[in-house]
């Protein structure tokens, strides 16, 4: 009956981590929709409400690396810092910069269904760039994929040519981002945690935001009549923080099914929530059959890949001698949802989430958590 209770405790507290991180995933993506629409609270400036999530979570990451020692940060060297940090660091703020002026010109529910095109742009970028086979299995998920979002945008009442343009390019941004963080971290050895990520990354996100931001949206911002409300950014920023620290706790209790699970239904959520709260965007039934077409190929396209992953673990524990067999059988048991966990990340749309500033986005070495957000 003890153990009974502590496994129910255990599940129970899993579902909270999973409900807060949906909670506020979801909140994240229509808070910025709604800071920077110009029909409410009509802040039209992306890159500055970028650079304030960068800010705050740089600082508050600071402050729970150096002063609190919540996390201990990694061996970094300017070498590491200057070859692998700063490039990783243009492709992230880039990702949240156009990514985020796509909120000025479509619906969040569109935005929502063209994010389903992640796992097609990071497969292509991992193929041209080495780190990954071209597979025929693969190949036609991608090609599912690509067809419902096709499908999706055709029965798009109000498309955008310049909005999608800027939400495509933020996916194609985002996806160089995740490979460049498999090839020059992980080959190196490093990984780095969503809080960690922000204290490395943050920073220098920042400062490449601030020439464009210079040049297109500061003299905008000139205009005396101009409204800035500290509590409106304040909140929104923690809230975006808070994001990435649920993102952490969900990677380290649940496997990479839960999370794509979570995933779908935050995705479909958002989208029925965004409908609602902004009734000038509306969704179609072709919208809706483009979009789930979209979802099976994310979906099986998951399912390959976590599969290699368990044939890759079982290989491996096969090799060792008949006395090591039942250890690395036991250490194969226990880092199978946590090695899902790493793939999900580096191959999902998500993320898993753009819209935390860093996320997982994280995605292959838990670098970035997050989409974006920011």
């Amino acid at each position: 009956m003890a153990t009974m209770g502590i496994v129910t405790k255990q599940h129970l507290l899993t579902y909270m981590y999973l409900l807060v991180y949906i909670t506020l995933s979801s909140g994240v993506i229509l808070y910025n929709k709604w800071v920077l629409s110009t029909l409410y609270f009509n802040f039209p400036f992306p890159i500055t409400l970028t650079m304030i999530h960068m800010a705050f979570s740089g600082g508050l990451a600071f402050l729970l690396v150096r002063v609190f020692k919540v996390v201990s940060p990694i061996k970094m060297t300017f070498n590491i810092y200057a070859t692998c940090v700063v490039p990783i660091s243009a492709f992230f703020s880039a990702s949240l910069w156009f990514g985020n002026t796509a909120y000025l010109f479509i619906s969040v529910a569109f935005i929502q269904m063209l994010k389903a095109l992640m796992p097609v742009a990071t497969f292509l970028v991992a193929v041209t760039c080495g780190t990954e086979k071209l597979r025929c299995d693969v190949f036609w998920n991608m090609v599912l994929v690509s067809v419902g979002v096709v499908i999706s945008s055709y029965g798009e009442i109000q498309f955008n040519v310049l909005g999608t343009v800027y939400q495509v390019t933020g996916i194609v941004a985002e996806a160089l981002r995740l490979v460049l963080t498999q090839v020059l971290l992980q080959k190196k050895g490093l990984t780095l945690n969503p809080i960690t990520s922000l204290y490395y990354i943050a920073p220098c996100s920042f400062v490449f935001l601030f020439i464009p931001w210079y040049i297109l949206e500061k003299p905008e911002m000139e205009d005396p009549h101009m409204q800035f409300n500290f509590w409106i950014f304040f909140s929104n920023a923690v809230c975006a923080f808070a994001l990435n620290l649920s993102t952490f706790l969900v990677i380290g209790r649940t496997g990479a099914v839960t999370i794509r699970v979570a995933g779908v239904l935050k995705d479909w959520l958002l989208i029925t929530l965004s409908t609602v709260l902004f009734p000038e965007s509306k969704i179609t039934g072709l919208n809706i059959i483009g979009y789930a077409i979209a979802l099976i190929g994310v979906v099986m396209y998951n399912y390959l890949k976590v599969r290699d992953v368990r044939t890759s673990q079982l290989q491996s524990s096969q090799d060792g001698s008949p006395k090591e067999l039942q250890t690395e059988k036991k250490a194969v048991v226990d880092m199978d949802n946590r090695e899902e966990t790493l793939w999900n990340d580096s191959v999902s749309d998500t993320n898993f989430d753009e819209e935390a500033p860093l996320m997982a986005s994280s995605r292959t070495s838990h670098l970035g958590i997050g989409r974006k957000p920011a």
